[in-house]
């Protein structure tokens, strides 16, 4: 079990209930800022620099100007209110700045006083402000207090995506050297040594040695995990959780399962073994290519054909939507694949070209539901067709176990809860907010537990497993109630001990 929260958390109603709005109850929320060296790491300034608001305001006008998706946002806003209660972090805390619209404004209202006609000679009348002291606080806030996710893009009428607005104030904060420590730790982690742990190659061939040893004392078949093989069809670039943690773990087990009976020949590079690309959440398109330009590197070094991607939520939408904006062109690969591709495709694939074979009954003992990640819901695809990303993992999932039900409709695919802990706030820091706003989804799985006796929720994001391992036991259910889609998988296959 978790240790007791000192807290208090929402108890699980019979539905999901708007909280009253509580201002500053999660004022005192904030990541550890970054360290010097973090900082540095990734070219930022090691600490707040003395001319900071100029600088920060100069960079806000950079950003509006390269990205217009930007400064439509901050233009548009009408104030309707469609997001104000789709947010989990409010629908959890009842803080009003966590109110998408609101969160949105702690920077639209320095973006109104220093580059709009209004802002500049009638501040108080558009609601425009000055950047101080008191707002840097609020970003760094309340923009750790947004995980991303997009849910509220979904429901506003004029589109607005508020992780456009979140990456950008966490790139500003970065530039004028107030960054968070949790990320561009990691970030620097991948620069030097091409993993988020921090993991040098002896100890990877070692850890992937270890799952050889396992599953061959379990099921009697000599799986290989290798690394580094030359001349392999597929580069597998997976969340770095995957070859440590639990459920993660079960996951890689099952790829290398999927690898093995299907004949496919597949390694992993010690130069990028992960999958993760914290670029994203800071909004440094920089970095999020420095990292994205490892696999390149070791696709090229390995003479790969295909390039495929595990299971994590922001891996896949940086892989889906910039890898080949970011390292391509990958004409080197074959093109009879889309680059990337998710081990989610490549397994449904197999199936339905029958060279893999799952028996659902070996998964009798569960009874399933499934968690639409949202970096995978809403910010990418699966397969040819619209929609593939929901479709195929449920797929995948019903050809592996006999009991499978679906959350209620308006919180699964793109109206999916985010886990509570994405967009790089996946850290101890943050557990209380971590913790609030996984209610939702909490609340959902409540509720197909009661009506169908769920004894497990199945998800494809690294950062999904790690949360609800940690926030399950909070709202009365056990922690290793998540597990891999590909755990599920591996247990079905059909082993056959020729290969």
């Amino acid at each position: 079990m978790a240790k007791a929260p000192d807290f208090e958390v929402q108890d699980i109603g019979d539905y999901l209930v708007t909280p009253p709005v509580m201002p500053d109850s999660m004022a005192h929320s904030q990541p550890f800022v970054a360290k010097k060296e973090h900082q540095e790491a990734l070219g930022f300034p090691g600490e707040l620099i003395d001319n900071w608001q100029e600088v920060a305001v100069a960079k806000l006008g950079e950003l509006t100007k390269k990205y217009r998706g930007l400064q439509v946002y901050l233009d548009s806003c009408v104030k309707c209110g469609a997001c104000t209660d789709k947010c989990h972090y409010f629908l959890g805390t009842g803080d009003p700045k966590n109110m998408p619209v609101a969160r949105q404004d702690l920077l639209r209202k320095v973006y109104r006083r220093y580059y709009t006609l209004p802002g500049k000679y009638f501040p108080k009348l558009v609601g425009a402000e000055d950047l101080t002291e008191e707002v840097l606080d609020d970003w760094y806030k309340y923009y750790h207090q947004c995980s991303q996710c997009r849910r509220c893009s979904v429901y506003c009428p004029y589109g607005i995506d508020t992780a456009e607005v979140s990456m950008a104030a966490r790139e500003i904060m970065d530039t004028v050297g107030k960054g968070q420590k949790y990320c561009n730790e990691i970030i620097g982690k991948v620069h030097t040594l091409g993993n988020n742990l921090g993991l040098p190659e002896k100890a990877l061939a070692h850890t992937l040695e270890g799952l050889e040893e396992d599953v061959l004392e379990d099921d009697g078949v000599a799986v290989k995990f290798p690394l580094d093989v030359k001349g392999a069809d597929v580069l597998l670039v997976t969340p770095s959780a995957d070859f440590f943690a639990e459920p993660h773990i079960d996951g890689l087990i099952g790829y290398a399962k999927v690898f093995h009976q299907a004949g496919l020949s597949w390694t992993v590079s010690s130069h990028a073994s992960e999958a993760a690309n914290f670029g994203l959440f800071i909004g440094s398109y920089e970095n999020m290519q420095k990292v994205a330009l490892r696999i390149r590197e070791a696709a090229l070094e390995l003479g790969v054909k295909r390039i495929v991607f595990g299971e994590c939520g922001h891996a896949w939408r940086v892989g889906y939507s910039f890898l080949n904006t970011l390292a391509g062109p990958f004409d080197f690969l074959d093109s009879n694949y889309p680059v990337p591709q998710h081990i989610i495709e490549v397994t449904h694939d197999l199936l339905k070209q029958g060279r893999i074979k799952l028996d659902p009954e070996a998964n009798d003992d569960k009874r399933v539901t499934f968690h639409d990640s949202c970096n995978v819901a809403r910010a990418s695809r699966m397969g040819s067709k619209a929609g593939g990303q929901f479709v195929l993992p449920r797929e995948v999932i019903k050809a592996a176990c006999n009991n499978f039900f679906d959350m209620r409709s308006d919180t699964i695919e793109e109206a999916t809860f985010c886990c509570g802990g994405g967009g790089g706030l996946l850290t101890d820091d943050l557990i209380e907010l971590r913790t609030k706003g996984a209610l939702p989804r909490m609340q959902a799985l409540k509720e197909v537990s009661d009506q169908h006796q769920i004894t497990h929720m199945a998800a494809i994001c690294a950062i999904c497993k790690s949360q609800f391992s940690k926030v399950l036991p909070y709202y009365g259910f056990e922690m290793d109630q998540i597990i891999s889609v590909h755990q599920l998988v591996g247990d079905a296959l059909v082993m056959n001990t020729e290969h």
